[in-house]
């Protein structure tokens, strides 16, 4: 059974730094497109950042230039390093794994996590 589980997340001033942590077990996601997603209160989940089996990387405009998402495929996990935080960043953020090489409208993320909340104080 895949089971993805983020941590690393917590209250934070504005301009402080966090790292978020998705650990995945039950298959291996190293060929795999996963990424970060995040929903605020009132608002519809939104994606932060992916990154595709082979490595390369897409970030929303919003956090371009702030966080940086990598994976350690000896460990299986997918990391989120954020930046200068701004409390607009706060929100539930949750990890994803999909089933195919890219993340596209074809080919979505299948898998989830439980989500980690960032709060970010002004």
């Amino acid at each position: 059974q895949v089971q993805l589980v983020e941590s690393g997340g917590g209250l934070v001033q504005a301009g402080g730094s966090l790292r978020l942590s998705c650990a995945a077990s039950g298959r291996t996601f190293s060929s795999y497109a996963m990424g970060w997603f995040r929903q605020a209160p009132g608002k519809e989940r939104e994606l932060v950042a992916t990154i595709s089996g082979g490595g390369g990387t897409y970030y929303a405009d919003s956090v371009k230039g702030r966080f940086t998402c990598s994976r350690d495929n000896a460990k299986n996990t997918l990391y989120l390093q954020m930046n200068s935080l701004k409390p607009e960043d706060t929100a539930v953020y949750y990890c994803a794994a999909g089933s195919g090489r890219y993340y596209s409208g074809s080919s979505p993320m299948r898998y989830w996590g439980q989500g980690t909340q960032v709060t970010v104080s002004s």
